[in-house]
């Protein structure tokens, strides 16, 4: 038996040898050694007490700073290798004192047992280090990103807490323009119809009103954060209403009225206090019309006008433009829509619109009391029984006047007649 086992001796250490050699060569074949760039790692602080036991702080020179890191392993190790599982460590106790460069390491996480190696680009970043400064400054708040339902408006916001103290180097302090408290993203932001509280996020403004990285920026909120108080308001449209004129225009001139434009706002406010409002009043005194002679428009502000609780709603105008009439005694001017016209006689198969939607103006004269009374609202017409073919025409509009009125001047208005579809 003994001499079975040491026949061929050599050449069995020789194929145990191979077979070992092969083995090897196999596995590296098939789980060969690799590499793998991962970009865009964003670089951790290590051993930041060592700024701090100076009396000072840091900052980074420059943006925030990631570094891609190069990872080698089998490649069986490698494709268990995510961004995420990758940290990059700036160490501020090997910093250069001279240059405060501080090198940068990167370790991969999650893989205990495995042999890999990292190489990080660049190697090491650049801090300023400054004296320590804080400043305490007001909290605005910001409510672009909520989204009321509709018939609903946002109305005042305030932050709990109002003010907050921020801590920083010199530089990064004195660039602070403003502090804004906003509701966070991950919070319930649409279809809000009543007051609510939502978690905020601060955002940090400097003098370009660019938004600053607060990474290297410490404050008093501690775990508590922000929170922004919303108050959402119901919407309401309303018509504004002339109360009328003061003063007297010039000798010889009447007032005959007025239009707003707009004469209806949207306004906004609790239920309560929509309920009790119906119209938007100016009064009299707001539309001096002493001495004038001719229309006449006036920019009226409403604001002044608004029941207590009432605020206009968002982008609408606070002012309301008022164009008043006065007019020579024995006459009176109107202007009349063009929509405002009857058609008569136009043939089935034809379509009409106007070529221009202005207004017509149409001017009276007669008795006062006949003038006063004025009304065309259903006199007013125009015939097409002559107009069989599509075209563009100019057309004489037909008002019929009352005993003791004419008209100056027949107004005519273009038109555009086209085939129907399928005409």
């Amino acid at each position: 038996m003994k001499f079975k086992i040491t026949r061929n001796l050599g050449l069995k250490v020789a194929a145990l040898i191979f077979s070992v050699f092969f083995w090897l060569i196999i596995i590296n074949v098939n789980d060969p050694i690799t590499t793998a760039t991962y970009a865009n790692i964003p670089v951790d602080f290590a051993n930041e007490e060592v700024v701090r036991n100076m009396g000072k702080v840091y900052d980074l020179v420059g943006d925030p700073q990631t570094v891609r890191v190069t990872v080698s392993g089998k490649r069986s190790v490698l494709s268990r290798v995510r961004t995420s599982n990758i940290s990059a460590i700036a160490d501020l106790s090997q910093m250069e004192v001279n240059t405060y460069l501080v090198p940068i390491t990167a370790e991969v996480k999650g893989l205990e047992g495995e042999t890999v190696t990292t190489q990080v680009n660049p190697v090491n970043l650049q801090i300023k280090i400054e004296d320590m400064k804080s400043n305490t400054y007001p909290i605005s708040t910001s409510t672009t990103n909520l989204v009321p339902r509709d018939g609903f408006v946002v109305g005042e916001a305030s932050v709990s807490p109002e003010k907050i103290t921020i801590r920083g180097t010199e530089s990064k302090i004195k660039n602070i323009h403003r502090v804004v408290a906003r509701a966070k993203d991950s919070a319930n932001l649409s279809g809000l119809s009543e007051d609510t509280t939502l978690d905020a996020e601060l955002i940090i403004f400097d003098g370009n009103d660019n938004a600053m990285d607060q990474s290297q920026l410490t404050n008093n909120l501690g775990e508590r954060g922000l929170s922004l108080n919303v108050q959402i308001l119901r919407e309401k449209n309303v018509p504004v209403i002339l109360n009328g004129v003061s003063g007297n225009p010039a000798n010889g001139f009447v007032y005959t009225g007025s239009t707003l434009e707009p004469s209806m706002v949207k306004i906004c406010g609790t239920k309560e206090a929509l309920d009790s409002v119906s119209s938007i009043e100016i009064p009299e005194s707001a539309v001096n019309i002493q001495g004038k002679q001719g229309r006449e428009e006036v920019t009226v502000d409403i604001l002044p006008y608004l029941p207590d609780g009432i605020s206009l709603s968002k982008d609408v105008s606070n002012n309301v433009i008022v164009t008043v009439m006065i007019e020579q005694e024995g006459t009176k001017t109107i202007q009349l829509p063009v929509g405002a016209i009857q058609i008569k006689n136009l043939k089935e198969d034809l379509k009409l619109e106007f070529e221009s939607d202005m207004d017509i103006e149409l001017q009276f004269t007669g008795r006062e009391e006949a003038l006063e009374v004025l009304d065309i609202r259903y006199a007013v017409s125009m015939d097409l029984k002559n107009y069989k073919t599509a075209g563009t025409y100019e057309i004489a509009v037909n008002i019929e006047t009352p005993s003791g009125v004419e008209l100056t001047k027949n107004p005519t208005v273009r038109i555009i007649l086209t085939e129907k579809d399928g005409g």
